[in-house]
């Protein structure tokens, strides 16, 4: 009888997604963005990184700050996006208490519902002093690709020719007419 029940149990755990694994903080981001006819996001390893980055140094310093490390361009300038929004927290002590919080409110919802995004990095560290736990979300678009050169070249600015054999009937900023 027990092997019996330890397959039926083993099957119930592999076949069913809320035994099996919890819902990733991305998944939980997509489900809440296609609610709201956005797109869904995929898990980014760069923005992951700049996430976590953000949430060690603001647990390392204990403060809830979004230019612990300087600003938000100069850190997800090497994600390459257009478009990119951080959001960022402390106190919870899960992610879904954290994406509560952040959904409750204006600003970090309109960064959750980032119009195109596509990607997202999440992580979380704990302040060693405090025992806070502080958050990083970093969103953004695709990949910008780098804009081609056709190699055709801009015309060339040509001053006018001066008329030669002929006298100016009206000269303005030294352009014979």
């Amino acid at each position: 009888m027990k092997p019996l029940f330890f397959l039926y149990f083993s099957l119930a755990i592999c076949c069913c997604p809320t035994f099996a694994q919890a819902e990733s903080p991305a998944d939980m981001i997509s489900s809440y963005r296609v609610q709201h006819g956005e797109g869904r996001v995929v898990v980014d390893s760069t923005l992951t990184r700049i996430a976590h980055e953000q949430a060690e140094a603001m647990a390392a310093k204990d403060k809830l700050d979004h230019d612990v490390l300087g600003g938000f361009i100069s850190r997800v300038n090497s994600a390459g996006a257009g478009r990119a929004a951080e959001n960022i927290a402390y106190g919870y002590d899960s992610f879904p208490k954290t994406l509560s919080q952040w959904i409750d409110s204006a600003g970090h919802r309109r960064n959750l519902l980032l119009h195109g995004a596509s990607r997202v990095g999440v992580a979380s560290a704990k302040s060693a002093t405090t025992g806070r736990m502080y958050w990083a979300m970093e969103i953004a678009g695709d990949y910008e690709r780098p804009k081609l050169t056709t190699g055709t070249k801009q015309p060339a600015v040509t001053k006018p020719k001066p008329r030669t054999g002929e006298t100016c009937r009206l000269k303005i900023l030294s352009i014979c007419l």
